[in-house]
Order: C-alpha cells, then sequence, then structure tokens
C-alpha cells in the first residue's frame, strides 16, 4: 500500500536519487522536469564526473576577501565576478567571505561536507549497478599535479582539512608521475594521487539511466515547470505547474538553480547563486588521459568521457539570466592543450563542444536538506554547489527518512540563513 503521493520537482541527478529513494520506501512518486533529463539544461550534465571523498574543501577559505578586486577586473579568472550582476549579490558575496573567515570556520564547514562525501564512490558504484550503468563508475582514483612540490605545501590548509577528514593519498615524484601520465606537459613534477576517488564517464547519461531506472521501479515523469504550492491548513494538497494541477501529499524541490524560487513560495528565503561554470569537450583526443585529474595551475577536471575529454571548471558569479562568456570556454580549451602538448594547435572546431550551466551554491558550500517553514510535506533538497552529483545519494537517503517522519539534519537546513 502506497504512503501517499510524492512529487519530486527536478530530475537532475538530486531529483532523480530522491525519486529512487522514495520509491523504494513504498511511495507513489511523479518527477517534474521541464527538460529532458540528462539534458544540457541541467547542471549535472556537464560538470567533471568527480566522485572525490577529497572536496570536503569549501569555496570560501580564509583571507578570499583579498581576492575580490582581482575577482572583478579580471573576466576570464578561474573565479570572477561581472560587475552588472555585482549589486545583486552583494549580500551573498558578504555572507560568502564570513562562511570562510577563519581556520575554525573553514574546519567545521569541511567536516559537514565530509558527512555528505565521504562514502559517495561506493554509493554511486551501488546505485549505477542497481540501474545497470555500472560501466559508466570508474573508481581508478584521481591525480593532483603540481609544478613542484613547494607548490603542494602552499596549499598546505586545504590539503590539511583532507587529511583531518580522513582523505588518502599517495606521493608521486617527477618519475613516478610521468609513469602514471605519460602524456601530460613536463612542466608538472610532483603529484598526489587520491586513491578514493571516483568518476563518472558521462554525467548526463548517467542521470538520463537513473531516471528511466526510476520509471521502472514505477515512478511517472510529467514535463513541466513548478509554478506555486497549495497549502491548506499548514497541509499540502498539490503543485501548480506548467502542465496543470498535480495533487499530492508531499513535494521534494530539487530543481537546482530555481530552487530558490520555489523555496520563498513556502515562506523559505534561502541566499542561492548561480555559480555559472563551463566545460569544453574534445572527441578522439591525441593524448591519452589515464586518470581524471586537476593541476593545480588551473582548478580544472581534466575528466576522459565516454564522448571526449572534458575539462571543466571555472566560477563565473553572474545572474542566471546573463549571457555566456565563451571566452571562458576558450581559456578551459588552451589550458587542456597545455596541459597535454599532444593536443597543440589547431584542433577542427566540429570537434570541439562548448557548455555552460549552473550550479546552485549557498554561500556556506553547504547544500539545503529539510522541511519547509510553511509545512512539513514540503522538504528541500538543493544548493549542492560544487558537489551535487557525488552527494545526490546520500541526500535521497536524508529526504527518504523525512518522508518517512525522521528528524531531517540540522547542518542543511534552511533555517541557518
Amino acid at each position: 500500500m502506497s504512503r501517499g503521493h510524492v512529487l519530486v520537482i527536478g530530475a537532475g541527478i538530486v531529483g532523480a536519487c530522491c525519486a529512487i529513494e522514495a520509491r523504494r520506501e513504498g511511495w507513489e512518486v511523479t518527477i517534474l522536469e521541464p527538460g529532458a533529463p540528462g539534458g544540457t539544461q541541467a547542471a549535472s550534465y556537464g560538470n567533471g564526473g568527480w566522485f572525490s571523498p577529497a572536496s570536503v574543501v569549501p569555496m570560501s577559505m580564509p583571507g578570499l576577501w583579498r581576492k575580490v578586486p582581482g575577482f572583478l577586473a579580471d573576466p576570464l579568472g578561474p573565479l570572477t565576478i561581472r560587475w552588472a550582476s555585482l549589486p545583486s549579490l552583494l549580500p551573498w558575496l558578504w555572507r560568502f567571505l564570513r562562511a570562510g573567515s577563519s581556520v575554525a570556520k573553514v574546519e567545521a564547514k569541511a567536516r559537514q561536507i565530509n558527512a555528505l562525501i565521504a562514502d559517495s564512490p561506493d554509493r554511486h558504484l551501488a546505485l549505477a549497478r542497481e540501474a545497470g550503468v555500472e560501466q559508466l563508475i570508474q573508481r581508478a582514483g584521481l591525480l593532483y599535479p603540481f609544478p613542484t612540490r613547494a607548490a603542494f605545501e602552499a596549499e598546505a590548509l586545504a590539503w590539511r582539512l583532507r587529511a583531518q577528514n580522513g582523505v588518502r593519498w599517495t606521493e608521486l615524484n617527477e618519475d613516478e608521475l610521468r609513469q602514471t601520465e605519460p602524456a601530460l606537459a613536463r612542466r608538472y613534477r610532483f603529484a598526489v594521487r587520491v586513491e578514493g576517488g571516483a568518476n563518472c564517464r558521462d554525467p548526463g547519461g548517467y542521470v538520463a539511466a537513473l531516471v528511466e531506472y526510476a520509471k521502472r521501479l514505477g515512478v511517472a515523469r510529467i514535463t513541466g515547470q513548478a509554478l506555486d504550492f497549495v497549502i491548506e491548513n499548514a497541509r499540502l494538497k498539490g503543485v501548480q505547474t506548467s502542465a496543470g494541477l498535480i495533487a499530492c501529499d508531499r513535494a521534494v524541490i530539487a530543481a537546482g538553480i530555481a530552487s530558490a524560487r520555489l523555496a520563498a513560495l513556502v515562506g523559505d528565503r534561502v541566499p542561492l547563486a548561480s555559480e555559472r561554470g563551463y566545460h569544453v569537450q574534445i572527441t578522439h583526443p591525441e593524448a591519452d588521459q589515464r586518470l581524471p585529474m586537476m593541476p593545480s595551475d588551473g582548478k580544472m577536471a581534466t575528466t576522459q568521457m565516454q564522448a571526449g575529454l572534458r575539462n571543466a571548471g571555472q566560477v563565473e558569479l553572474a545572474s542566471v539570466e546573463a549571457t555566456p562568456n565563451w571566452q571562458r570556454a576558450d581559456v578551459l580549451l588552451a589550458h587542456l592543450q597545455s596541459a597535454y602538448p599532444l593536443m597543440a594547435g589547431d584542433i577542427a572546431p566540429e570537434r570541439i563542444s562548448r557548455w555552460m550551466g549552473h550550479r546552485p551554491a549557498t554561500p556556506d558550500s553547504l547544500p539545503v536538506i529539510g522541511r519547509s517553514r510553511a509545512t512539513p510535506d514540503v522538504i528541500h533538497a538543493f544548493g549542492h554547489g560544487h558537489i551535487g552529483l557525488a552527494t545526490a545519494p546520500i541526500t535521497a537517503r536524508f529526504v527518504a527518512d523525512i518522508l518517512a517522519g525522521k528528524p531531517a539534519p540540522p547542518d542543511y537546513a534552511a533555517t541557518r540563513f
């Protein structure tokens, strides 16, 4: 017997996992999504595909405020702020800088992130096996190359945060790095290999496969956009959508960057910004990459996908409506060619694809997971920023527990804002 009807708003990686978990727990489940699951409209489509226990380091770190003028001055830097969007971003930026204003604060944030991400490779491998797409998950580790060991030591705080949260790695000298990744540029002479890391070889395809798996479990899917919530006496009666009114007993907001607007409709003001990320992908790459890597001089995730070699990264703080700055994708392309000399020179345009998407980011690098203020029947599951792909399964487990009446994890509640 069904426990009731749950409408999951959003068919990205978080929404797909929430639908599967809710269905396992005996709920009737419907997914609402305006586009194709796994499509280019979703942040989970275009990321680097990493499930990394090393991703415990929050975005805001001590001393970052000194770099803000540079973020405004350099439109092609690894983190930039669009001048036109600055007035609307100021409240978010103030919270962002305060979140990383001390070592004690970032140590606490790292522990909270670790609780979500530590076992993400295991969770994804198990889920992919259930869905019949185990081949999309690769568990060979993740590589962080540096020009010198001194460059690694210059990031001491970040690596200390990782060590404090159980991340283990192997140091590689220049010779070991050459044997591990022979096509990599010779300027890299030191690296660390995070053995527990894993990656997805087709994030968009993975999301689409999970939604298909959910449908095999009995989950329905409706194409449309959520417009409003029908709440009577603090209980949810349904969700008004572009496809009409959908009657339901519970609703899960997992709509990425659109989630802040929906949360506001039920009384939760969540500071959510678009950390616009870009990627460039090259089909039939001349260089053979053996391990996904993030070179220290680019901070970009370079990953061999099924469809080509992808370089993903950059953070551009701007309004959702702002047009993409495709020069930022060109920066990614130039860095990819610099890191792999075999790929230097002209590349036929038809071999190159570019993408831009919206990471839904909170100022403290923690997602929003928990019940709304207006009603216990609306549950938030959004704001994962850079770690949405990795942390989707455990987020879905939290959501399923909340649906069952269990307490929500307090660290991620919307009320912290």
